[in-house]
């Protein structure tokens, strides 16, 4: 576990490289601080906010800006870096405390509902409705609205969708849909299509594996929340839900099995070792040419253009998550919130309006990462640099906020007995329909225990 540490440059040479980078950023017509923020930043300045983010990408872009937020506003940040999947322990733990060290968490999605059953952060409508506080320019309406919804609402309806009762706790930020990624000179040479829809892609799978000489589409198989995240790409789309409205089991029926085939086929045509990759191993065998697809999150737009790994930058096609049953692609990824025992909470709300605005949007853009807003996805700076963003903006018409269930015990059951069956019936060892009707009875005991049913 990382302690907290005040985010410096270890020298004054990559000091003026980070400020460098910021400036042209900010130098290509984004607004600077008014005299108004100037105000909204004065009684804060001198303050630090501790800041809890992940090991990802998306986090490896803000901190680029991070020295033109303390320039802009006077306010201090430290970091407290962590993998994703320790990241959540130390947040419980701090976050439980009378006085929290952390004043503002990253979380994934999943653990929304959690935090705010536990009481861990606090809703965001009172510093969203401080005229002092909040930028009238902010423009909350201007969010993606599959991913404020998604990673942002508790309450309302199942507890987790927009509608009565709904309350915003946090605010995308590493949010994600997904789409199909593919290479272009592979499918050219062999004259081939990219699939839109999944006979299409269950057609192209051993065909590639034959004729490309490589994998035919990287996943995620690890054991566990990776390999479960795998199943629900197809999942969804071929037209399952994981639980009827009565909060039964439903992901054993005909559309989780095709699934799971459908991603044994994926494993047997796919990159060696698959069953063991997380995010970053199936992404690297994109990027390093080892796989002839991609069917997961956006953030392979930025990683193929970027990331030091990539091999394919000029050769990658993109198209819409191939059509099922229906038309669908996921919501998911990361959020900002405000730690409830912070006593800097009003300082970590500025830093997260900060962050989170237009100007820094179209600032994280240029520097690589995806788009949270439709202005930008609008902007046409940005589509000429980036013409991916505008299948990207078609894309998310399809993105579904209730893609997983976002419930307390969904934890324990995609890192439990669902991600144990998946593996199975990925890796052989089970056949599929066997293996999801395994677990039936002790995800109704979750369930039960859990106060659903």
């Amino acid at each position: 576990m990382t302690s907290l540490t005040t985010l410096k440059s270890p020298d004054l040479r990559s000091r003026r490289r980070v400020l460098k980078q910021a400036a042209a950023v900010f130098g290509a017509g984004l607004p600077l601080a008014s005299s108004n923020a100037a105000d909204r930043y004065a009684k804060y300045r001198g303050q630090t906010v501790a800041f809890s983010i992940p090991d990802h990408p998306h986090f490896d872009t803000m901190v680029k800006l991070l020295p033109r937020f303390t320039e802009e506003t006077g306010i201090k940040v430290e970091l407290a870096r962590e993998h994703i999947l320790r990241m959540k322990h130390r947040q419980r733990a701090d976050l439980a405390q009378e006085k929290s060290s952390l004043d503002l968490v990253t979380y994934v999605v999943t653990w929304k509902s959690e935090y705010v059953q536990q009481q861990l952060i606090r809703p965001l409508d009172r510093f969203l409705n401080n005229p002092v506080l909040a930028d009238p320019t902010f423009d909350l309406a201007d969010v993606v609205p599959g991913y404020l919804q998604n990673i942002g609402l508790v309450g309302g309806p199942k507890g987790y969708l927009p509608g009565p009762g709904a309350r915003l706790y946090g605010l995308p930020f590493g949010a994600e849909t997904s789409v199909l990624a593919y290479r272009r000179d592979v499918f050219s040479k062999l004259q081939l299509q990219p699939p839109t829809d999944y006979a299409q892609v269950r057609r192209l799978l051993p065909l590639l594996r034959s004729k490309a000489g490589m994998a035919a589409l990287t996943s995620r198989g690890q054991m566990g929340h990776n390999c479960v995240h795998a199943w629900l790409l197809h999942f969804n789309p071929l037209g399952g839900r994981v639980f009827d409205s009565r909060w039964m089991p439903t992901f054993h029926q005909a559309p989780g099995v095709q699934a799971l085939q459908l991603l044994k086929e994926i494993a047997d045509t796919g990159p060696e070792g698959m069953s063991n990759f997380g995010y970053n191993e199936m992404l690297e065998a994109f990027l390093d040419g080892r796989s002839a697809m991609y069917l997961d999150s956006t953030a392979i737009f930025g990683a193929v253009r970027s990331s030091p790994l990539s091999r394919v930058d000029g050769k990658v096609g993109y198209a819409l998550h191939p059509r099922g049953a229906r038309r669908a692609s996921q919501t998911g990824g990361l959020g900002l919130a405000i730690a409830r025992t912070s006593e800097r909470a009003n300082a970590a709300f500025l830093l997260m309006q900060w962050l989170t605005s237009k100007a820094q949007d179209k600032a994280l853009c240029h520097l690589g990462a995806a788009p949270m807003r439709l202005s930008t996805l609008r902007d046409a700076d940005l589509l000429g640099r980036y013409p991916e963003f505008a299948l990207l903006r078609e894309q998310l018409k399809y993105a579904a906020p209730d893609w997983r269930p976002i419930i307390t015990p969904w934890d324990e059951i995609n890192t439990g007995p669902l991600g144990a069956a998946v593996h199975q019936g990925l890796t052989g060892v089970t056949p599929p329909e066997q293996a999801l009707g395994a677990i039936l009875g002790r995800v109704n005991d979750i369930m039960v225990a859990a106060g659903y049913r």
